[in-house]
């Protein structure tokens, strides 16, 4: 059982794997950096607020981590490329990605601006797709067919597959994102890189907490089967998971963790 349960573990130990983050100043992405550095990683943390990354870097180095704050432009594909220049010539190969930033413009759809729908799409999809092309470029040129090292993680929404009222547009970015992932995953089985899809429900995050701290949002809350949020720790383990040796063999799959939320909507 020793043997198994170091195998194991052995797996899912991030030690001498590099990991670019996007929108890791706040929320989810600062999660995924710090679990994913924790557990061994070199992370580097993309995002436009390059003081709120500095303050995140200081805590992994504080921990024993190893990690690099990279100011960050999803959107512009120049931005992107220079990212990955840094993180190359700072931490080495990058043999995980976790495109995760995202934004959201709440609201009835008759009054969203076509500049909010447009940033919101640039934002989420655009900058999806910029941050997983120039990874998988840069996993190819290090050889991830032969490695079979390469891993991206897509991080979608609950609102791909389900509606969230007043969310028009950031539901259908997150339904691009997720198609895409498989798309991606097709298209590049054969160079070795695997490409998943996560879809988180609601967590509290600095985003919405004030929407959830009303009225509005704690009927919305007690709507949910289980009539809770998602806590950050849930996604701990299958994000761990998927940039890992362990998820060899996974692509393409797209994983729900919403604490049932999406089973209580019609």
């Amino acid at each position: 059982m020793s043997e198994i349960a170091d195998h194991i573990q052995t797996l899912t130990d991030m030690t001498g794997r590099t990991v670019l983050v996007t929108g890791a100043s706040s929320g989810l992405g600062m999660r995924f950096a710090t679990v994913l550095a924790s557990s061994g990683a070199k992370v580097a943390l993309a995002a436009r607020r390059l003081d709120r990354l500095e303050v995140v870097v200081a805590q992994i180095k504080a921990n024993g981590g190893h990690a690099i704050a990279l100011a960050t432009d999803v959107t512009d594909e120049s931005s992107v490329v220079a990212a990955y220049d840094v993180a190359e010539a700072t931490l080495g190969p990058i043999h995980t990605v976790i495109a995760n930033a995202g934004i959201n413009a709440q609201g009835l759809a008759t009054n969203l601006t076509v500049e909010d729908f447009d940033r919101i799409m640039a934002v989420n999809v655009r900058g999806a797709f910029l941050t997983a092309r120039e990874g998988a470029r840069r996993m190819v040129a290090a050889g991830s067919r032969d490695g079979q090292w390469a891993r991206i993680v897509l991080i979608s929404s609950i609102g791909a597959h389900s509606i969230l009222p007043g969310l028009a547009a950031y539901c259908a970015s997150k339904a691009a994102v997720t198609m895409m992932g498989r798309c991606l995953a097709r298209e590049w089985a054969a160079r070795g890189i695997d490409i998943n899809v996560v879809c988180p429900g609601y967590v509290r995050t600095e985003l919405n907490d004030e929407w959830f701290a009303s009225g509005g949002g704690k009927r919305q809350i007690a709507a949910f089967p289980r009539k809770r949020l998602l806590r950050e720790s849930d996604l701990d383990a299958i994000v761990l998971f998927l940039s890992s040796n362990a998820a060899q063999g996974i692509t393409g799959a797209v994983i729900t963790i919403d604490d049932a939320q999406s089973l209580g909507f019609p």
